[in-house]
Formats: structure tokens, C-alpha cells, sequence
């Protein structure tokens, strides 16, 4: 796994034992976003059948207080594959890879922990053979805007999802088609 160079820090793959803590957190930092409309919360089933069956989540503790979570998804066939809103082919969906939400406690904001978990997840990405990533946020989410297209996310559209929540909609492109993967060779 990448490594995290903050002192204090654990990162950590997190399981079905951890769900119940991750929504506690995303709950209560959510809370004190300035609009609802900034993060789209999931529930306690969508972690351990979704995210946990065709996905991974990492979470931070800092000083053993778990402070920040990241969830990446491998979505395949299902229906929510953002790979077709891009424009993907339908045989070439197994290769989407998708930076679901990411949460980080204000007590450990400003330590690059963002930053971190966007590499860790390309990272990931990359080793389960995946070709494209793709991230939506919020327009107003300024520091989330900055971490993508500082790590090479191409914004391709804006337009409302989730309900209506208004996201940009950006795309990076891991490998060429015809290239071999890491998970391959």
C-alpha cells in the first residue's frame, strides 16, 4: 500500500466491522457541510453489499481516533457504472474504476490525507486492471476541485445526479486501449 508520511497516521483497509463507525463519521462531519447538497450519503446496507463486494474502503486514524475514510468501487454491470455517463462500451465496463466519497474529520484536514487517498485509490485501480477513474463533486467542494486536477482529473461535464445534486464530472484514463494492465502482467 502507499505509504502515508504523516506521524500518528494508520491507514487501513476497512471491513464490514468498520461500517457502522464509517457512518457515524460521515454523519457527523456532514452535519456541519455548508449545503446537503455538497455530499451524497449512503447507508450502512450500501457499504456491505456494494462497496464491499465490488470495492474497498481505506480509513485514517490519527493517534488511534479514526478520523477519514475513502471508498473506491469496481462497478462492472451495474446500473450506477458512471463509465456510461462517459461514454464507455458496455464490454468495456468491467474496466471502470469509480473514487466514490471521501471524508475527513476537521481535526486532521490540511494534513494532505485527500490527496493521499486519491493516489491510493489510483493506485488501487490500476493493480485491479482498470483502465478509466471517474469522480464526481460538487462544484462548490473548491479543495476536492483542486486535489483532481491536481492529480491529473480532466473535468468532461457538469449536470445534475444523485437526486438532482448538481456535480461536476471528471475522468482519467489510466492506460490505452490494447495496453496491458498490472493486474495482468
Amino acid at each position: 500500500m502507499l505509504k502515508f508520511e504523516q506521524p500518528d497516521m494508520e491507514i487501513r483497509r476497512l471491513g464490514h466491522e468498520d461500517i457502522a463507525d464509517l457512518v457515524a463519521l460521515m454523519t457527523d462531519v456532514t452535519s456541519r457541510l455548508p449545503s446537503k447538497d455538497h455530499f451524497a450519503s449512503d447507508n450502512e446496507t450500501y457499504y456491505h453489499t456494494y462497496v464491499l463486494e465490488d470495492g474497498e474502503i481505506h480509513g485514517a486514524y490519527l493517534r488511534g481516533q479514526f478520523v477519514a475514510y475513502t471508498v473506491l468501487t469496481f462497478p462492472k454491470m451495474r446500473p450506477g457504472n458512471l463509465g456510461r455517463e462517459f461514454g464507455v462500451a458496455e464490454e468495456d465496463l468491467h474496466e471502470v474504476a469509480c473514487l466514490e466519497g471521501t471524508v475527513v474529520h476537521e481535526s486532521a484536514r490540511g494534513l494532505g490525507l485527500q490527496r493521499y487517498f486519491l493516489r491510493l485509490r489510483e493506485q488501487r485501480a490500476r493493480e485491479n486492471g482498470c483502465r478509466y477513474v471517474y469522480a464526481t463533486v460538487h462544484p462548490d467542494n473548491h479543495a476536492s476541485v483542486k486535489n483532481l486536477e491536481s492529480e491529473g482529473f480532466v473535468r468532461r461535464f457538469t449536470r445534475p445526479m444523485y437526486g438532482g445534486k448538481l456535480r461536476h464530472c471528471y475522468a482519467k484514463q489510466l492506460r490505452q486501449p490494447g495496453e496491458e494492465s498490472e493486474a495482468s502482467g
